[in-house]
């Protein structure tokens, strides 16, 4: 069982909140986890980014992988390595239309 601390998607149409949770890795985005460990509201100015530390670090040190957006996140928090969060691609410019 491969255990992954990503986000769950809470709120209503357009108005997107977080959860942080650990999770099996196999199960849907919004289905079953084991643990809520912070939330995160990206439409409130400054962003809300509330962490539990000592349950995120528990959960690191057992093994738990979080997801790149998670990983990101919790790097800003210092609870993460910053050189082990993923590297975005960078878009491919558009075309232009004539």
């Amino acid at each position: 069982m491969s255990v992954k601390i990503r986000l769950r998607r809470t709120g209503a149409k357009k108005q997107a909140s977080y959860r942080f949770v650990v999770a099996d890795s196999a199960s849907p985005r919004d289905g079953r986890f084991l643990e809520i460990v912070g939330h995160y509201n990206p439409r409130r100015s400054p962003v809300e980014l509330v962490l539990d530390e000592e349950k995120i670090k528990r959960w690191l040190s057992r093994g738990a992988l979080p997801s790149a957006t998670a990983a990101r996140l919790l790097a800003d928090k210092g609870l993460y390595e910053r050189s082990r969060v993923p590297v975005r691609k960078a878009r491919a410019p558009k075309k232009e239309s004539k």
